[in-house]
């Protein structure tokens, strides 16, 4: 039976997004192209059919969470039009985004990784952090592009880094107090 372009386009979406989820939860090396592909119910032959390698899918992958990431962003920013970075910030550092790494931040679920990985992926990588930090930038206050750049350079650390934290804690009460403080300085500081 012969696949159309629309259902290829479609089954390689619905692998790129099962792929970009189980990265994040599980890492790079935690889930495998075979165990993928059984997953959602395709054999590991058919892998090839839409990707050169597991990098390649790897890649790929790192862009299409990025890119989700940055549309719920920008529906974020978009419903707080007076304050958008501090609304980000609450959002981004909240008990429900450290719970559900699947769905979350690339750079928190998988920054330690990428820089381990071969130079295409960490291409992808920085390519998606500028991406990140030119939206950003667009909900920084400042007298200059580049004041302004440095404040979003500042803002998407601290918030990296608190989620990370926070999620490697394993006490409820401090990982909650770490997302509300940088929380609060963010919020304060937006």
């Amino acid at each position: 039976m012969k696949v159309t372009r629309d259902q290829a386009a479609a089954t390689r979406a619905h692998i790129l997004d099962e792929a970009a989820k189980l990265f994040r939860e599980r890492g790079f090396s935690g889930i495998g192209v075979a165990d993928l592909m059984k997953g959602i119910g395709l054999t590991h032959g058919g892998f090839y059919g839409h990707f050169s390698s597991k990098e390649a899918l790897m890649a790929e992958a790192c862009q299409r969470a990025v890119s989700i990431m940055l549309e719920e962003w920008n529906r974020v920013a978009e419903g707080a039009p007076a304050k958008p970075l501090a609304a980000l910030a609450v959002h981004y550092l909240s008990a429900r985004h450290r719970d559900r790494s699947g769905t979350g931040c690339l750079m928190a679920a998988l920054g330690p990784e990428v820089s381990r990985q071969a130079a295409p992926v960490r291409q992808v990588v920085t390519e998606c952090l500028g991406s990140v930090l030119e939206f950003l930038t667009g909900l920084t206050r400042g007298k200059t592009a580049a004041a302004k750049q440095k404040k979003a350079i500042v803002a998407f650390s601290s918030m990296v880094g608190a989620l990370v934290i926070a999620r490697a804690v394993n006490d409820p009460k401090v990982s909650k107090d770490i997302l509300e403080v940088v929380s609060a300085s963010l919020t304060q500081s937006a």
